[in-house]
């Protein structure tokens, strides 16, 4: 399992979303994965964790949830504050229902207990990627990240433009990630959740959409919501105010 570590302090894990392989990042993306970790290590020892590379077809959610369990208990010698988003965020609510012993708190950045309309565009761009045709998968995956019509478009040229650069290693780790996650749905063990868990999502995210996320808030026991406003799946990403949000809940 490739992992960046930044930072000092009590540590933070991260899992990621969807990505095209699951190799060590190089270059432009270890550096943006570097620059989106930055505002958290200024007060924790953070981790960024992707999936174990070369997955086997059939893989589940709840399999990679057990890889992740492992590697926290083998690193760690207490239970760890767990970040996931959007696909990671699947991926660590599995986590906190199947290995409570390994999650203190939890933050779900652009995740739910299911997916909502992000299920037909991930099966689109599954489809499209296997029919040879990864340019429109990347751009369809893009385009559904934005908020509005117009960012939507530029999006969508951007995902186009891009993609070869992205697919270099291939697409085997996120197909396989993309079909297990098509079928996970935690809405019957929702109130099994132990720890503390803060939902965060934006009103015009096109991947779960705001009614999910306030069903993953009051299902679990202690759960709490925040819900930006006016902003899409990549609206919440990049906002400002997230870092400072997570933080505040982490150290309540």
């Amino acid at each position: 399992m490739a992992w960046l570590r930044l930072g000092s302090g009590a540590p933070l894990v991260l899992l990621p979303g969807l990505s095209a392989h699951h190799r060590a990042p190089q270059g432009f993306d270890r550096k943006a994965q570097l620059g989106a970790m930055k505002p958290y290590a200024a007060h924790r020892e953070v981790w960024s964790v992707n999936r174990p590379v070369g997955l086997l077809a059939g893989t589940t959610i709840a399999d990679l949830a057990r890889d992740y369990a492992e590697a926290i208990r083998e690193r760690f010698d207490a239970p760890v504050d767990v970040m996931g988003t959007s696909t990671g965020g699947s991926i660590a609510l599995q986590l906190a229902a199947d290995h409570p012993d390994v999650v203190r708190r939890l933050v779900l950045v652009i995740a739910a207990h299911r997916l909502g309309p992000g299920r037909r565009v991930q099966r689109d761009a599954a489809a499209q990627v296997r029919a040879g045709r990864p340019r429109r998968a990347i751009a369809g995956l893009a385009a559904a990240t934005a908020a509005h019509g117009w960012s939507r478009r530029l999006l969508w040229i951007a995902g186009w433009l891009l993609e070869p650069a992205m697919g270099r290693r291939g697409y085997d780790d996120m197909l396989v990630v993309a079909d297990a996650e098509d079928g996970f749905d935690l809405t019957d063990r929702l109130g099994e959740i132990a720890c503390p868990v803060l939902v965060v999502g934006g009103d015009r995210d096109g991947f779960y959409g705001a009614d999910l996320f306030r069903e993953t808030a009051r299902g679990v026991p202690d759960g709490r919501l925040l819900l930006y406003r006016r902003v899409g799946h990549l609206g919440v990403m990049r906002s400002k105010r997230l870092p400072a949000d997570v933080l505040n809940f982490l150290d309540r």
